[in-house]
């Protein structure tokens, strides 16, 4: 078996969680600019609803693999009956608060990171975002953007019901080069935001969390904040380039208003809080409701969908947990292509 790196160092690098704090000041002295002195606070109030919502959103965010959008996507499209589009910039602009306030928490507490891939994500999703924004997501029909977010939300679910156990008692990570890991982040974040991102304004965290767990067999300790980080600078990419472009579906600001104090705190405190009382409780509940979201998808749009369109879903959640589990077969045999070369290593 491959010694695994150690996921913390024995002496504690020192946190300057005062960033953080300066980090919030700053935020919420510019929201209160907006609300109160542009005259925003009735809009503010009229969306309370997306706040109450995000309160476990933005704590999913900071403490599973999940961005918030991927409660805001949801609760704004199948019980608010909103638009696919508007989902989908609403988690890319909601992200962007929540997901970058807990990033520099991460950073800030100096929480251990896949580093080499995570720099090789950004670079591809720095790539592939607008691509896929520009030339990949005006051209999937809103019936697509809902099923292909309950499709892989419902694989991601599956798959740590039954695979949790496993994950969780990961320790270290697995790691053949730093060459490799960016090359592998790079082709994955390329990939990703130029579909999966661009289309539902979220996943992208996943898609890189599950290549950690299930490839690298990296602990969660690790794998976790990483994909926070790439999830916070793909949703800050995201907005950037609608602003710049077609600009952010209308109603998306008002929401945004009022849900953005709430998860610019509760992102954080999902990374500080699973950290004292661990991650599996909360996992296991995300997992039941990404599953259960597949369902109330599925439900809502069965007349759009036909029978043949739900045995198509049904068939690419199978598809989807195929690919996962090959993931990690190939996982196991790169820890013992590494034990072997050690092995190698030390007889010579």
């Amino acid at each position: 078996m491959a010694s695994p790196v150690p996921s913390q160092q024995k002496r504690q690098p020192k946190q300057r969680l005062w960033i953080w704090f300066a980090a919030l000041a700053l935020f919420y002295s510019v929201w209160l600019y907006l609300v109160i002195n542009q005259g925003y606070w009735q809009q503010t109030t009229e969306n309370w609803p997306m706040a109450v919502a995000m309160l476990f959103g933005s704590y999913a965010a900071g403490s599973t693999p999940m961005g918030g959008g991927s409660v805001g996507f949801p609760i704004l499209v199948l019980l608010f009956e909103q638009s696919a589009s508007l989902g989908r910039d609403f988690s890319f602009a909601i992200q962007s608060v929540g997901m970058t306030s807990a990033s520099i928490f991460i950073l800030a507490s100096r929480q251990p990171l896949a580093w080499a891939m995570l720099k090789g994500a950004m670079l591809g999703a720095l790539v592939g975002t607008p691509l896929g924004i520009w030339f990949i997501a005006p051209f999937v029909p809103e019936l697509w953007i809902k099923m292909i977010f309950a499709v892989i939300w419902a694989s991601f679910g599956l798959l740590h019901l039954y695979r949790l156990q496993e994950i969780t008692a990961h320790s270290g990570m697995t790691e053949i080069s730093e060459r490799w890991d960016f090359r592998l982040g790079l082709w994955l974040g390329l990939s990703a935001g130029a579909t999966v991102a661009a289309t539902t304004g979220v996943g992208i965290d996943m898609v890189i969390y599950c290549a950690l767990v299930l490839l690298c067999r990296a602990d969660m300790k690790i794998a976790i904040p990483t994909s926070v980080l790439i999830m916070a600078f793909t949703s800050v990419l995201g907005v950037g380039v609608k602003l710049l472009g077609t600009g952010l579906t209308p109603g998306v600001f008002e929401k945004w208003l009022a849900a953005a104090p709430v998860v610019a705190l509760g992102a954080p405190l999902g990374a500080y809080v699973v950290a004292k009382i661990g991650r599996k409780p909360t996992l296991l509940v995300v997992a039941a409701l990404c599953v259960l979201q597949y369902f109330w998808t599925v439900y809502a749009t069965r007349e759009q969908l036909g029978l043949g369109g739900v045995l198509l879903s049904v068939a690419a959640v199978a598809a989807c947990l195929l690919a996962l589990e090959k993931l990690r077969q190939l996982g196991a045999r790169l820890v013992g292509y590494k034990t072997a070369k050690e092995e190698a290593g030390s007889e010579e």
